[in-house]
């Protein structure tokens, strides 16, 4: 019998993590299946549950449900916690333990693939979830000069502004964190310092309500700018396509998404991530998919 890890999501038409995870492990023949186990709400906590049973090693968690799950844990690791979000679940013994891949995976990609250094630089974020979680605490952590934040719920931006303050004032930092309706979306003065402006909702994702949607009109999006999309799905997102428009550089999220799932693979096995395997499986499955 083999064991499992899963993929704790709502929905999960567009992902491609069981694709390149299955050949991560197939690698180094492993006698385990990873699967997507799309969850409805009302059953996430039974879902965490039956990661206990001993096939189970472990699972990714993903929108919408990388903050819900930190309460059905036994325990979370102090940067996870710190994050406020987790996107890994590892099963030791009866005990699930939780981590967060999503800030260096996303560093990772911000470094390797979009030639980028944050240090010094101001940066907006789009979004207030638990990727933009992982996103504002990976560029505090490099240094990043100021970070504002916008989400269409302005709570949501101002508890995360009040987490990362706390953050800065602790660990002696001399960022600046701001908040912005976002409305502020649609007006040129938002981005007009900025260097970097990462996209961290679902918007243009395929198979989502906001498919085919960009988050940014072209008009309000510097030239030379780095805009950088989370979203994997499609390639080329409407965002990129108005980045590219406006004279901006861009990076898409399937990097990312790979450095963060290469990080997860070492959790549960032990063995070092196959990278070249995980990207070009990945970069398969998005032509696959319909």
């Amino acid at each position: 019998m083999p064991d499992f890890i899963g993929l704790i999501g709502y929905p999960l038409k567009h992902s491609i993590s069981p694709s390149f995870q299955q050949a991560a492990l197939d690698y180094y023949n492993l006698d385990m299946r990873y699967e997507a186990w799309e969850v409805p709400q009302d059953r996430l906590g039974e879902a965490v549950s039956n990661l206990r049973q001993p096939q189970n090693r472990g699972a990714n968690v993903t929108t919408p449900y990388k903050e819900a799950v930190l309460p059905l844990l036994d325990q979370v690791d102090e940067r996870a916690a710190l994050i406020g979000a987790v996107n890994t679940i590892v099963r030791k013994g009866e005990r699930l333990l939780g981590f967060n891949t999503d800030a260096d995976g996303f560093i990772a990609a911000l470094r390797s693939e979009g030639k980028f250094s944050p240090e010094g630089v101001e940066a907006v974020i789009l979004g207030a979830g638990g990727v933009a979680r992982a996103v504002c605490f990976s560029l505090l952590e490099n240094k990043v000069s100021s970070l504002t934040i916008t989400d269409g719920l302005l709570e949501k931006s101002k508890a995360l502004a009040e987490r990362l303050n706390r953050y800065v004032t602790g660990a002696g930092l001399k960022s600046r964190i701001a908040v912005l309706p976002w409305q502020n979306v649609n007006s040129v003065h938002t981005f007009k310092r900025c260097l970097l402006i990462v996209h961290c909702t679902t918007i243009g994702m395929k198979h989502s309500p906001q498919e085919g949607q960009s988050a940014l009109p072209a008009r309000v999006i510097p030239r030379g700018v780095l805009v950088y999309d989370l979203v994997y799905n499609p390639l080329v997102t409407p965002l990129l396509k108005s980045a590219q428009k406006a004279g901006a550089n861009i990076l898409g999220g399937l990097p990312m998404l790979v450095y963060q799932g290469a990080a997860s693979f070492e959790l549960w096995t032990g063995k070092k991530a196959p990278l070249e395997v995980m990207f070009n499986r990945a970069e398969e499955a998005i032509g696959e998919l319909k």
